[in-house]
């Protein structure tokens, strides 16, 4: 059960990414009150929370009513996964989320950035969708399910947290920093992605 907990809870760490989110969430809350970005931040979190945890109960059903089979999206989840992990150890998925954060803060009519683009697609997006299923379809009983839900609530608890204090922490550690955790964090998630390819293989050609 505890491996269970730790494999759910680093897949979904390195996919939603709270350290790559907090500087983004720092440069798009830079004209708002301390208040106001407290709030987006914990709307940002509770936002994803029930789109990732929507995914989490009825994406079983949705391959299903899709005919598609968990071996097949354990491959397809697995190889997006690791598309995102390579973006990560390149800087190209940081790169995207400057641009889109700019374009948001582009527009004078944007204020609220908890919808979008935090809580979707940057906190709910299609790896941390994707993830979410795969670990629900890993879980064998309630009490499995109950750990990587557990996991999911840790890792969006540690997110809300890190956009908090996103403006002190960017203070405190730079973008030095940020950029070495984020490639750390990338390689992991590859290995990560390659394990679901595995055994999304082996599920489905009976090896």
């Amino acid at each position: 059960m505890s491996e269970l907990f730790i494999s759910a809870f680093v897949t979904l760490f390195v996919v939603i990414d709270p350290p790559g989110c907090a500087p983004i969430y720092a440069g798009l809350t830079k004209g708002a009150t301390p208040a106001q970005a407290r709030n987006m931040a914990i709307r940002a979190s509770l936002i994803a929370a029930v789109i990732l945890l929507i995914f989490a109960l009825f994406g079983e059903d949705l391959l299903g009513a899709l005919h598609i089979e968990l071996d097949s999206f354990r491959i397809a989840g697995g190889l997006m996964l690791f598309w995102i992990a390579f973006e990560m150890v390149f800087e190209k998925r940081t790169q995207r989320r400057e641009e889109r954060a700019e374009k948001v803060a582009a527009d004078p009519e944007v204020e609220d950035v908890s919808v979008f683009p935090m809580a979707m697609p940057m906190l709910a997006g299609p790896g941390a969708i994707a993830a979410i299923m795969l670990l629900m379809n890993e879980a064998q009983n309630f009490d499995q399910s109950l750990m990587v839900l557990g996991a999911l609530s840790s890792v969006l608890l540690i997110t809300m947290v890190a956009l908090i204090a996103a403006g002190p922490l960017m203070r405190l550690f730079g973008d030095r920093v940020e950029a070495v955790v984020t490639r750390l964090l990338g390689v992991l998630l590859a290995a990560l992605a390659a394990q679901y390819v595995i055994d999304g293989l082996k599920g489905s050609f009976g090896i």
